[in-house]
């Protein structure tokens, strides 16, 4: 599925392509897509790849709180970019690539924790939060680390959001003069 990375690229510039933004559309699609980006922050910084099964913080809400991140992320650049045509294209592009890595992970946690995952995936849904935190036995780190967020790379996505933006604006800039 490291394709799915590859593809944002073309993904990126057909969005640009048929953006329609303004400033207030780019302020509020920023103000979204921060949120989004709070939400994946907080994620990795809990989350121990291949290491172990994390059921705490923002995983005892919701078994893919990146992914729920990267959503409302997406949501934040549909706005910005103030195009049906941008948003459309986002919400397709989420919903056919993350549902399959999502049942991929899911696959390869539940081979790997096996009663552990099913404990946890019964109590935890897959996408949409619950309002309160299960308590569910598993092996997972405990708290947040700023260490952990630096090694999933997570700076990656407010640099690749703020570039985003910042085209927009351009865009924007060039479409006024």
């Amino acid at each position: 599925m490291r394709w799915r990375v590859r593809l944002g690229y073309p993904l990126a510039v057909a969005v640009l392509w048929f953006s329609r933004p303004a400033p207030r559309s780019i302020v509020l699609g920023g103000l979204v897509g921060a949120v989004g980006l709070s939400i994946r922050a907080y994620a990795a910084g809990y989350l121990h790849k291949q290491e172990v099964l994390t059921v705490t913080g923002p995983y005892a809400y919701t078994r893919n709180p990146l992914y729920l991140g990267s959503a409302v992320l997406a949501l934040g650049a549909a706005i910005a970019a103030r195009s049906w045509a941008s948003a459309l294209l986002l919400l397709f592009y989420f919903a056919v690539f993350y549902s399959m890595v999502m049942r991929r992970e899911e696959k390869e946690l539940r081979e790997r924790h096996a009663a552990a995952f099913e404990e946890y995936a019964s109590a935890v849904p897959l996408f949409f939060p619950r309002l309160l935190p299960a308590k569910v036995r598993g092996e997972s780190a405990g708290s947040f680390s700023f260490g952990q967020y630096r090694k999933n790379h997570e700076w990656q996505a407010p640099v690749g959001f703020l570039l985003l933006l910042g085209a927009l604006v351009l865009i924007w800039y060039f479409r006024e003069r």
